[in-house]
C-alpha cells in the first residue's frame, strides 16, 4: 500500500469558518480535547453521535501516524450545566431524587456512560480527568485572571468582566455573537445584582448552606463554574494551545466562547487552534428532545421500546446510520432510515464474509489501488465518512462480482481488498460483525440463563441493587432482559 497517498487531512475550522489544512502543532503529537458528560442522567443519544465523531476522529488520526493525546472531560461538580448563574445544583437534586451520596450519583452515571461507549465500540481516551479532581488548576486559573485585571470578586463569588476583555479581545468570535446584540438579548436572572454587566459569568461561585458539593478557596467556600474545569484540564495536559477542541454545536455558545475568553485573559493567548462542532440530531424533521416528546435514549432505541420506534436496532446498526451522515451535518431518525441502515450494514458484513472466500483469477478487473485512495481522500476531506463508505459498497459489488464468477481478481488484489476492508470498517469506522454462529449462540444462552438465574436469587433476596445491576451489565454488553408473568427471557439487542 506504499503507492496510497494518506495525506494531506482536511478540517473544517469553526473559528475560520473554512476547511484547512490539518497541520499539528508539535508534530507528530496531536493534543484533542472533547468535551465529556455531566454525570448526573442517562446518556443521551446527541451524546453518542457527539462522542462517535471524535472517535472516528482519534481512529483516523492514530491510523495517519500521529501520536494522539486524546483528553475527554467527566463533569463532576455539582454546579449548573448553563449560562444561567443560579438555581438548583442538579447532581444534589439527583442524589435526593434517588436518596444517594452525590458522589454515588456521579459514580453511577459515569458507569453508565462507559457502558454507553463501549456498547457502541467507541475507544477509551488517553486521559478521562475529572472536575473534582482538579479543582486546585481552577482556583489557579481565576486566581491568574483576577491577577490580570479580567474578573471581580463580589461577596465570595468571582465574575469575568466580558466588557473589560472585549475592550481587547474579540468575545464572540467562534461563535459569530456581537457584544451589543448578546446585552440585548440577555434575560435578568438571580444573581444578576452581583455583576458589572449581564454578560459577565461565574468562574467561581460562592456556596450557600445548603449546596453539598462546595470546597475552600482564597474567596470563600464555593464551587467552579461550568466553563473553568475545561479551561483548566486542556491546559494541564495539553499546553495552553494545543491543536483539536471539539463538542457538539450547542457548546460553541456560550461554553467554548467562555474557555476561549477564560483561557486568553488567564495565560494571554488563544487555546485552540481548530475547533469542530458536530450537528445536531432530529426525529422526523423534529429536534429531538424530552419537552418534543421525542428524544429516547439509547436504550430505548435497541430495545425498542419507545412510542416513535416500530422495534429495536442493534448498537452497530446505529453506529453505521449516524456515520451514513456527515458530522456537521443534522441527522435525522426515522424507523426507514434506520432499517436502511441495518440493511446496508447487513450487506457490508456479508460482503466481509464472502472476501475471505474468493478465489482469485489470473487478471485484475477492478483497481482496487484507485478504490483504496478513493477512501483516503474521502476521509482526509473533513472526515467525509458517508463518502467514504459509498465507496466501500463499490467494493462490495467488485467482491459480488469476483464471487459471481463475472470479474476477475488476482491473489494480490485479493489481499489488497482485505487490507481496505479491515482497515476502513474496521479499525476506523469501528463497526463489528454482530452476527453469531448456532454454537456461539447455544454457548451465549447458557451464559445468559446462568446471569438471569443469579438475578432471580437477588431478586428472591429484595438484593435490587445487584438484580438491577446484572440487568444493566447485560443491557451494556447487548443482551436486553424482559421480565414476564411465565419469568424472565432475553433476546439480542
Amino acid at each position: 500500500m506504499s503507492d496510497v497517498k494518506k495525506g494531506p487531512f482536511h478540517l473544517t475550522n469553526t473559528l475560520s469558518r473554512k476547511k484547512e489544512e490539518f497541520i499539528p502543532l508539535r508534530p507528530p503529537h496531536v493534543g484533542l480535547y472533547v468535551c465529556g458528560p455531566t454525570v448526573y442522567s442517562d446518556v443521551h443519544l446527541g451524546n453518542v453521535r457527539s462522542f462517535l465523531t471524535f472517535d472516528v476522529l482519534y481512529r483516523w488520526l492514530t491510523h495517519l501516524g500521529y501520536k494522539v493525546r486524546y483528553v475527554r472531560n467527566i463533569t463532576d461538580v455539582g454546579h449548573l450545566v448553563d449560562d444561567i448563574d443560579a438555581g438548583e445544583d442538579k447532581i444534589a437534586k439527583r442524589a435526593r431524587l434517588e436518596q444517594l451520596e452525590p458522589m454515588e450519583i456521579v459514580q453511577k452515571y459515569t458507569n453508565g456512560f462507559h457502558d454507553v461507549m463501549r456498547l457502541f465500540n467507541l475507544l477509551p481516551p488517553s486521559l478521562e480527568p475529572t472536575a473534582t479532581g482538579h479543582l486546585i488548576e481552577q482556583i489557579g486559573m481565576v486566581g491568574r485572571i483576577l491577577k490580570n485585571g479580567y474578573a471581580y470578586e463580589v461577596n465570595g463569588s468571582v465574575y469575568f468582566d466580558v466588557p473589560k476583555y472585549a475592550e481587547k479581545f474579540p468575545y464572540g468570535e467562534l461563535s459569530g455573537r456581537k457584544i451589543d446584540e448578546l446585552i440585548t438579548n440577555t434575560r435578568d436572572t438571580e444573581g444578576q445584582e452581583e455583576k458589572r454587566s449581564p454578560l459577565d459569568f461565574a468562574i467561581w461561585k460562592r456556596a450557600d448552606e445548603r449546596h453539598l458539593m462546595k470546597w475552600p478557596s482564597p474567596w470563600g467556600e464555593g464551587f467552579p463554574g461550568w466553563h473553568l474545569e475545561c479551561s483548566a484540564m486542556s491546559t494541564k495536559y495539553l499546553g495552553e494551545t494545543f491543536d483539536i477542541h471539539g463538542g457538539g454545536m450547542d457548546l460553541k455558545f456560550p461554553h467554548h466562547e467562555c474557555e476561549i475568553a477564560q483561557s486568553v485573559a488567564a495565560d494571554g493567548t488563544a487555546p485552540v487552534r481548530y475547533w469542530m462542532h458536530g450537528n445536531m440530531l432530529t426525529v422526523n424533521g423534529r429536534k429531538m428532545a424530552k419537552s418534543e416528546g421525542n428524544g429516547f435514549t439509547p436504550e430505548e432505541l435497541l430495545t425498542g421500546d419507545h412510542k416513535l420506534l416500530e422495534r429495536g436496532y442493534s448498537a452497530m446498526t446505529v453506529r453505521f446510520f449516524m456515520l451514513q451522515c456527515h458530522y456537521a451535518s443534522t441527522l435525522d431518525f426515522s424507523n426507514a432510515a434506520l432499517q436502511a441502515a441495518e440493511r446496508g450494514s447487513e450487506r457490508l458484513m456479508a460482503a466481509i464474509g464472502t472476501l475471505g472466500k474468493l478465489k482469485p483469477g489470473v487478471s485484475d478487473g477492478a483497481d482496487i489501488a484507485a478504490l483504496e485512495q478513493r477512501c483516503y481522500d474521502a476521509l482526509n476531506e473533513d472526515l467525509n465518512t458517508p463518502v467514504m463508505i459509498a465507496e466501500l459498497f463499490e467494493g462490495v459489488r467488485i467482491i459480488n462480482s469476483v464471487n459471481d464468477g463475472n470479474l476477475p481478481l488476482s491473489a494480490g488484489s485479493i489481499t489488497r481488498l482485505k487490507d481496505v476492508f479491515d482497515t476502513m470498517v474496521c479499525e476506523v469506522l469501528g463497526l463489528k460483525n454482530e452476527q453469531a454462529s448456532d454454537a456461539d449462540d447455544a454457548t451465549l444462552d447458557g451464559l445468559v440463563g446462568e446471569f438471569i438465574r443469579m438475578r432471580a436469587e437477588a431478586k428472591a433476596r429484595k438484593d435490587f441493587a445487584t438484580s438491577d445491576g446484572i440487568r444493566d451489565r447485560l443491557l451494556s454488553l447487548g443482551i436486553v432482559l424482559k421480565d414476564t408473568k411465565d419469568g424472565t427471557t432475553w433476546e439480542r439487542a
